[in-house]
């Protein structure tokens, strides 16, 4: 299927609640009402219950209950509750698939994201932007398998949803990737470029040009994240650090190796988010 035709496949374009719509344009929009926002998100019952469990979980440590949305947004800031909202809202958005492992897929992407996290506080980068966009890098394959199904999972015998071949194969068989799909749909979903920037560029980020850190930082957490998956032993991780990325932005592979911690401690409390 042409890439044209993927997205004329009603499955293809999964719906995401308007409020999440609205939060998503809201970064696109400077003087975005703030209180505006919170209100339509105490609206929605269900969105609003899903922030606050994630805004009490051990992962962001507030000193006291948060017990609504305007509390979320004054304990946490408006940008880390928009990461939530918009974080919620994709994760929500595709129920089940055929032959498609989604609670592996949303733990691999949720590791991605919450490593990107971590190494763009220390690039002193957006860190809540390499959240999102690691959270949604392979959104990509999860619209493949909705278009065309059969084809994918033929793909899948190949190549995983999680091997770091699985690109390759992609646009072997099809002429583009989950990356090139990825990117289409945040245009379509109207999020600012610089996330469809991140998302085709971060496969290749040394073939970006201008260079994208982000991208860079999403490459690596994504690494991170499948060794993570596939029980990586220390030399595993050693021989397979995408060193040349790495030097980009200076990061030595003993601070993915030594001083990250562990996912599991990395991640507590966002489990909430994949639920």
């Amino acid at each position: 299927m042409n890439f044209e035709a993927l997205f004329q496949q009603q499955a293809a374009l999964p719906s995401i609640p308007k409020v999440v719509q609205e939060v998503i344009e809201s970064f696109n929009n400077e003087n975005v009402s703030i209180e505006e926002i919170s209100k339509k998100l105490s609206a929605d019952q269900v969105l609003s219950a899903k922030i606050l469990r994630l805004a009490n979980s051990s992962y962001y440590h507030v000193s006291r209950s948060v017990g609504t949305v305007d509390d979320a947004v004054l304990m946490l800031g408006f940008m880390t509750v928009r990461t939530l909202v918009v974080s919620t809202g994709l994760t929500g958005s595709f129920k089940s698939m055929g032959g498609v492992d989604l609670k592996l897929f949303w733990r691999y992407s949720l590791h991605t994201a919450i490593v990107a996290k971590w190494l763009a506080k220390k690039q002193a980068l957006n860190s809540d932007l390499a959240f999102t966009v690691g959270l949604m890098h392979a959104i990509g394959q999860l619209v493949m398998h909705a278009a065309m199904p059969e084809q994918t999972l033929q793909v899948d015998k190949i190549a995983s949803p999680i091997d770091a071949r699985r690109l390759d194969v992609e646009r072997t068989t099809f002429g583009y990737d989950f990356s090139d799909v990825g990117a289409e749909l945040a245009r379509r979903w109207r999020f600012p470029e610089e996330f469809s920037v991140v998302i085709k560029g971060f496969s290749a980020p040394l073939d970006t040009d201008p260079f994208n850190k982000i991208a860079a930082i999403v490459h690596i957490a994504a690494w991170r994240a499948r060794a993570e998956e596939n029980k990586y032993s220390r030399e595993e991780m050693e021989s397979t650090f995408p060193e040349k990325v790495a030097e980009r932005l200076n990061v030595k592979a003993g601070m993915l190796l030594d001083d990250l911690p562990p996912l599991l401690e990395l991640g507590a409390g966002m489990e909430e988010l994949i639920a």
